[in-house]
């Protein structure tokens, strides 16, 4: 009878499974701070700032998603290259002289947008608890080697998407730095 009862024991405080649990619960809360920080926030250098940590939380959930390669290109290209100019261009340009423009009068917007906001995280709650969620074998070696192969050959697509947003951000950047020069 002892031998049937099967009992589980749960994870250890101080194991590899909890930690790694805590890694990534503290990267979701780089992302949603960074995001809430992007969005609130008046002055564009913490609102950059603020993005850059989103960005990072975001490349964060892409390495626990077993893809190292676009977690190190998020990383490289929308830390280090689209925050880095937006950055640049908002020390470029030079500071306007009065009020930050807005919208006034408008008392109903922070309250439809919350409420905007928590029906699309209700659905996608729903949505994701009634998916019938498969895990699926990986596929590839996964190595670097292998990976560049494949984006230089089947996927070079992808490589030259990364190259266009390069030149938007350039260009917008030096489009926010010239309106500011006038």
């Amino acid at each position: 009878m002892q031998g049937t009862i099967c009992q589980t024991a749960g994870a250890a405080l101080f194991s590899a499974e909890s930690f790694v649990g805590l890694v990534f619960l503290v990267t979701l809360g780089m992302l949603v701070t960074g995001a809430f920080i992007a969005t609130t926030s008046r002055r564009l250098v913490r609102a950059v700032s603020g993005l850059a940590l989103c960005f990072t939380g975001v490349a964060g959930v892409y390495y626990f998603l077993l893809s190292p390669f676009v977690a190190m290109m998020q990383m490289l290209i929308y830390v280090g290259a689209v925050s880095i100019l937006i950055a640049f261009a908002i020390m470029m340009s030079t500071p306007e002289e009065g009020e930050a423009p807005g919208i006034k009068n408008a008392p109903l917007i922070g309250p439809l947008g919350f409420a905007l906001g928590g029906l699309v995280f209700a659905a996608l709650s729903i949505l994701a608890l009634k998916t019938p969620w498969q895990i699926f074998p990986r596929q590839g070696r996964g190595d670097m080697k292998h990976m560049g192969t494949v984006l230089l050959t089947s996927h070079s697509m992808v490589f030259e998407l990364i190259s266009l947003v390069l030149l938007i951000a350039i260009i917008g950047a030096l489009v926010l730095a010239r309106r500011g020069r006038n």
